[in-house]
């Protein structure tokens, strides 16, 4: 009967890849279950002894050896121990060998019921770790279902895995289809009353910022590092980076030979634009290469408990260093950490000229 319980137990951790050592732990717990309500007594009264090397499978009622029984069921006199084993002495635990049987059709089942629980455990707690693996990265997906009141996408992960995009993770404007393979970002994985589930976005920087990070091997091998990242899904990306080794230009290694890497990128997120600049430790000198694609006259760095700058630009390029309805300004700030304030070169009407700080 022992080798038929520890081939059961090779084949659920062989089919089911649950580790053994806490299948045997869950099956402990369920037999010493069984056993306090059968015999009515506490965690410290039970023993279970399973071991799939020596195929040992042992359980015990322990009984503390007392001068004095108070009760009959958690005690034992020393005279009666030490008529079964002469070594025993006061303060020792009796053990009294019990067989399966012993234990009673509902001991049964409470087992087989605390089994069944501790095995969807495990496999939720294998299946969380599994997800938890893939947090912060990119993950490849098949669109299987489109709810067009909702606008939620329900996508396939692979290994059977789904997630749903909601709306408001989906990319402005993108249009997606039945069976379409695209890429998300595994925001975070949280746990539900259903078991794990992943949080994905296709609106994240971090989608962005994991697709340089897998297509440029400075970025990779940790030459070029990316210090920051703001995006407008769909319409516009600025990127910050910054190369620890004075020869590796950390804007033409993202942008690549002739293009191509961003421009890989750039296909992938459908026709994103994507602006790289240059990092900088000094925040007009960091400013004034986020406002790409305008030039930048000045920047001068306002005091204050709020982070502030007031930036003057050529007057022809005031509305190329604000943007569509103020992206390019919008995003500078996100990037920077900096309220932005842009002026033209001459100053507006009616105000005086204002005090140029050019940063050489």
């Amino acid at each position: 009967m022992n080798a038929e319980f520890f081939e059961a137990l090779s084949m659920l951790e062989a089919e089911r890849g649950l580790p053994a050592e806490y299948l045997l732990e869950k099956i402990k717990n369920a037999i010493v279950i069984a056993v306090k309500k059968d015999y009515d007594v506490e965690d410290e009264n039970v023993s279970v002894e399973i071991d799939p090397t020596s195929g040992k499978f042992n359980v015990y009622l322990l009984k503390e050896i007392v001068e004095e029984v108070e009760d009959t069921r958690t005690q034992i006199g020393l005279e009666a121990a030490q008529a079964k084993r002469k070594t025993y002495k006061l303060g020792d635990m009796f053990q009294i060998p019990l067989k399966t049987k012993d234990f009673g059709r509902i001991a049964a089942q409470t087992a087989k019921h605390v089994i069944r629980q501790g095995l969807k455990e495990a496999e939720r707690s294998q299946m969380y770790a599994e997800m938890q693996s893939k947090a912060h990265e990119i993950v490849s997906a098949v669109v299987t279902n489109i709810d067009p009141q909702r606008g939620i996408v329900t996508l396939e992960l692979g290994k059977g895995g789904v997630a749903t995009l909601p709306r408001n993770e989906q990319v402005p404007g993108e249009v997606l289809t039945e069976g379409q393979h695209l890429q998300v970002y595994v925001v975070d994985v949280v746990e539900s009353e259903r078991g794990p589930r992943m949080m994905i976005s296709r609106t994240h920087p971090g989608l962005v910022k994991r697709m340089f990070e897998m297509e440029v091997p400075e970025i990779f091998d940790g030459t070029v590092e990316i210090k920051a990242i703001s995006r407008e899904a769909g319409a516009r990306t600025k990127m910050a980076v910054w190369s620890k080794d004075e020869n590796v230009d950390p804007v033409g290694a993202c942008i690549g030979p002739r293009g191509q890497r961003v421009a890989k990128i750039v296909e992938e997120l459908g026709g994103e634009k994507i602006d790289i600049v240059r990092w900088s430790e000094d925040p007009a000198k960091f400013i004034s290469e986020a406002l790409s694609p305008a030039d930048v006259v000045g920047v001068e760095i306002l005091e204050g408990e709020v982070r502030s700058c007031r930036v003057t630009v050529p007057d022809h390029q005031l509305s190329l260093a604000i943007g569509n309805k103020g992206q390019n300004a919008r995003l500078t700030a996100r990037l920077t950490g900096y309220n932005i304030d842009i002026r033209p070169e001459s100053g507006y009407y009616g105000e005086e000229p204002p005090v140029k700080k050019t940063e050489e």
